[in-house]
């Protein structure tokens, strides 16, 4: 059995964790009512600069009821990058909506403005940007695109709590941004997710949703088919210590990040960098490599060093319940089929980074 020293991601939970999940335990508050709660939500929205931001049980269903809010059913059409996590395609088929792909741009890895626009039709409700491994899209475009064609904006920001474009933290460019807390997130609270958004009537709408469609006004009176989406107290106290310590996460990370792209850069391996007036967030230190058989070979190679990696997202529109129609995104298929995550966890220190990039290089 092989030994795994360095996992692809950990948490750091050296901060108030323990102490404000003990706070819940010791009130009895660990469903969905409790201090932490809101306390959560509303440092959260701060942190963001949005309105409003509501807690939920995972970044699938934020994005769920950020399609639910904005009206997308059955016969609307949805744009969104074909290279993602499964999540952002799954939540609008939830809807009975149609994904439509769109391919990458080479350089940043994100959504290509320009396929957008030549994949709108009549039927398009909306549009999903989804800020890939830390790398904000190219919002500017993406904005100016959607108000042009009467589009809404949903933005996908699970892998990039903390990244800038233009000096403006993502989430809140768009309608309505979405975001996940997964274990394995810049932040986490183990399983959840939150919903961000400006606007008065959607966020009375999500909240009216996520909750089993409660009437505002009457106790146990339903007015609407909701659902249970609710973030309990217990994970809103572990966001809550995790949002404290946000900023040195990132710093680390981008720490990480450097020590990587030092290391790395007279090799022929390709590094995710920063392109254009954007703050990487590096949620994962991703590379590429030249093939997929040495994208995998190397993989096995750093496995029996003790070093766990992962591929990148392979495209959604290859996969079995997604590929009814032939397409051709030949961006995202490169990217999909040679790229690799790299351990990138706070506790990592150059020494660490050093040995990883010592085992790539050897290769």
């Amino acid at each position: 059995m092989i030994n795994i020293k360095y996992p692809v991601y950990k948490p750091m939970l050296t901060g108030n964790e323990k102490r404000y999940v003990n706070e819940c335990l010791d009130s009895t508050w660990i469903s969905s009512k409790g201090r932490f709660v809101n306390e959560f939500e509303n440092n959260f929205a701060d942190y963001i600069g949005t309105k409003y931001a509501i807690g939920v049980s995972n970044g699938t269903v934020a994005l769920h009821l950020a399609l639910l809010a904005l009206g997308v059913g059955e016969g609307d059409e949805v744009i969104v990058p074909t290279l993602t996590y499964i999540a952002s395609v799954n939540a609008i088929t939830y809807t009975g909506a149609k994904p439509v792909f769109v391919d990458s741009l080479e350089d940043t890895w994100q959504m290509d403005p320009q396929e957008i626009i030549n994949k709108i039709t009549d039927k398009t409700k909306a549009v999903i940007a989804v800020h890939l491994y830390g790398h904000p899209c190219e919002m500017d475009k993406i904005v100016d695109i959607c108000k042009k064609n009467n589009l809404f904006l949903i933005e996908d920001a699970a892998e990039a709590i903390g990244s800038k474009y233009n000096n403006k933290i993502v989430g809140g460019f768009g309608d309505v941004g979405t975001f996940s807390f997964y274990g394995n997130k810049t932040i986490t609270t183990g399983e959840g997710g939150m919903v961000v958004t400006n606007d008065d009537t959607l966020f009375d709408r999500i909240q009216h949703i996520k909750g089993q469609g409660l009437a505002k006004y009457r106790e146990y009176w339903h007015d609407i088919i909701g659902y249970n989406y609710r973030m309990t107290n217990i994970c809103a106290a572990i966001g809550l210590a995790q949002l404290e310590n946000i900023q040195f996460i990132i710093e680390k990370k981008q720490k990480i990040a450097n020590w990587y792209k030092e290391g790395l850069k007279n090799s022929e391996i390709i590094f995710h960098n920063a392109i254009g007036d954007v703050f990487h967030s590096y949620w994962m230190c991703s590379i590429l490599v030249k093939s997929i058989k040495k994208r995998d070979l190397l993989r096995e190679h750093l496995k029996k060093n003790g070093i766990e990696t992962r591929p990148l997202f392979y495209p959604v529109h290859t996969m079995p319940m997604y590929s009814f129609k032939y397409e051709k995104h030949s961006v995202a298929e490169k990217l999909g089929w040679q790229g690799i995550n790299l351990p990138s966890y706070p506790e990592l220190n150059k020494e660490d980074v050093d040995y990883i990039v010592e085992k790539i290089k050897i290769f």
